[in-house]
C-alpha cells in the first residue's frame, strides 16, 4: 500500500544582510508559493540587487533538502518566506551651520520554508 510521503520542512535563513527589508519584501512577494527551480531562475534574472540575496538563502535551502533529508530538488517548493528588519546601524552626516542628520544604515533577515509538494506517492 501506498502513502503519503511525511513532507518536512527544511529551513534556511540569512540574518543580518545588509539592504532594507521593504525592497526585499518586493522581491520575495514574486517567488513566494513557486517551484523553487522556478523561483531560482525568476531570482537570477531580476534586475534588482536584493534578488541576488533572496537566491542565495533559497539556494541554501533547496542544499538543506536534498543534502540532509534526500528530498528531491525538482519536487520543492516555497512554502513561506519572510523578510524582517533588523536593528539599523545609525551614522551621522555632518551638515551646514554644525548640524548633523541622523543616516541609518538598514539590515534584514531572510527566512525560507520549503517542502516537498504535497500528494506525491513515496
Amino acid at each position: 500500500m501506498a502513502t503519503v510521503a511525511e513532507s518536512h520542512l527544511v529551513k534556511a535563513s540569512a540574518i543580518r544582510v545588509p539592504g532594507s527589508a521593504h525592497k526585499k519584501r518586493l522581491i520575495a512577494n514574486l517567488v513566494r508559493g513557486k517551484k523553487a527551480n522556478d523561483a531560482m531562475v525568476t531570482l537570477k534574472f531580476m534586475p534588482q540587487a536584493a534578488a541576488k540575496d533572496v537566491a542565495k538563502v533559497v539556494a541554501t535551502a533547496i542544499a538543506n533538502a536534498e543534502n540532509n533529508f534526500g528530498m528531491n530538488g525538482d519536487d520543492l517548493f516555497i512554502k513561506s518566506i519572510m523578510i524582517n528588519d533588523a536593528p539599523a546601524l545609525k551614522r551621522r552626516r555632518f551638515a551646514s551651520r554644525g548640524r548633523s542628520v541622523l543616516r541609518l544604515k538598514r539590515y534584514s533577515h531572510i527566512h525560507v520554508v520549503v517542502t516537498e509538494q504535497e500528494g506525491k506517492v513515496a
